[in-house]
C-alpha cells in the first residue's frame, strides 16, 4: 500500500510527515449552493427566520468549522491560519443560497479541507436555520474552486467566483 500516502507499508492508516516540507503562502476557495423555496429566500432576505439572521450564523459557523477541521478529519493537520471568510448571498434566478470560503496560511500543507469544510458546514447552518420553513432544501455543487501554493496550483472551476 505504499503508493498510498496515508498507509504505511503494512497498510495502517498514518499521517503524511510534512516536516521536510517549506512553509510557503497557500490558499484555497470553495463554493456550494443549497436549494431552497421562493418563499424562504424572501424570509432570508427579510431576515424573518425564526432561529435569525442567517447571513451573519451561517457565516460565523463556516469560519468557526475551517478553524476545527483537523478536529474532525482524522489524518487532516492543523494548520495556522490567517485568514477564513465564508460569502453568502441570495441567488433568486437559481433558487437558493450561494455560498464561498476562502482560506490563507503560511504553513507546510495546503488549506482544501478548510476551505470545503467552511462551504459545508455554513451550507448545514443554512439547512439547520430554514428547516422549520422549508422541508425540500437540497445542499449541492460543493466544490473546490481554486488551491494556491505548494506543489501544484488547481484551479477546477475559474468561471465560479466566490
Amino acid at each position: 500500500m505504499a503508493e498510498f500516502s496515508h498507509y504505511s507499508e503494512d497498510g495502517t492508516p498514518v499521517m503524511v510527515d510534512i516536516s521536510s516540507k517549506k512553509v510557503t503562502m497557500r490558499s484555497a476557495r470553495a463554493v456550494g449552493f443549497v436549494r431552497l423555496q421562493a418563499a424562504t429566500l424572501d424570509l432570508i432576505n427579510r431576515k424573518l427566520l425564526p432561529k435569525g439572521d442567517l447571513f451573519q450564523i451561517a457565516k460565523i459557523a463556516g469560519i468557526m468549522a475551517a478553524k476545527r477541521n483537523a478536529e474532525l478529519i482524522p489524518m487532516c493537520h492543523p494548520l495556522p491560519l490567517s485568514f477564513v471568510d465564508v460569502s453568502i448571498e441570495l441567488d433568486y434566478k437559481k433558487g437558493g443560497v450561494r455560498l464561498a470560503s476562502e482560506v490563507r496560511l503560511e504553513g507546510k500543507t495546503g488549506a482544501e479541507m478548510e476551505a470545503l469544510m467552511a462551504v459545508a458546514i455554513a451550507a448545514l447552518t443554512v439547512y439547520d436555520m430554514c428547516k422549520a420553513v422549508d422541508k425540500t432544501m437540497v445542499i449541492e455543487d460543493m466544490t473546490l474552486v481554486e488551491k494556491r501554493g505548494g506543489k501544484t496550483d488547481i484551479s477546477n472551476h475559474p468561471e465560479l467566483k466566490p
